[in-house]
């Protein structure tokens, strides 16, 4: 059974920074591509944010590009989410999994019948 437990969100400024982190067990992190997606009260899941397991590819919704870095440390079973210039509608419950795409290197698709793990909550104020 794969676990991620996602940690360093918080509460921030409107124009801060936070890295978030997940770390993923039971399954084979290095040939696993994996996502960062996000829900906010009342609103559908989104994809935010994808790297495939090598790291060669990376994707971004147009709503962070600039803002937001993804990475990952497969020696440490870990990814990385690292965002800078939040604004409140940034504010959501983050959650890594994985990458799934519609056409080989595309963007995340497919994902509305996913497990989901608790998350990490990352609130911004103005």
């Amino acid at each position: 059974q794969v676990q991620l437990v996602e940690s360093g969100g918080g509460l921030v400024q409107s124009g801060g920074s936070l890295r978030l982190s997940c770390v993923v067990s039971g399954s084979t992190f290095r040939t696993d591509d994996i996502a960062w997606y996000r829900q906010a009260p009342g609103k559908e899941r989104e994809w935010v944010a994808a790297i495939s397991w090598r790291g060669e590819i990376t994707h971004y919704t147009d709503s962070v590009k600039g803002r937001v870095t993804i990475s990952r440390d497969n020696a440490k079973n870990t990814a990385f989410l690292q965002m800078s210039s939040l604004q409140p509608e940034d504010t959501a419950i983050y959650c890594s999994n994985d990458w799934y795409s519609d056409y080989p290197g595309g963007p995340p698709g497919r994902y509305e019948s996913f497990s989901w793990s608790q998350g990490t909550q990352v609130t911004v104020t103005s």
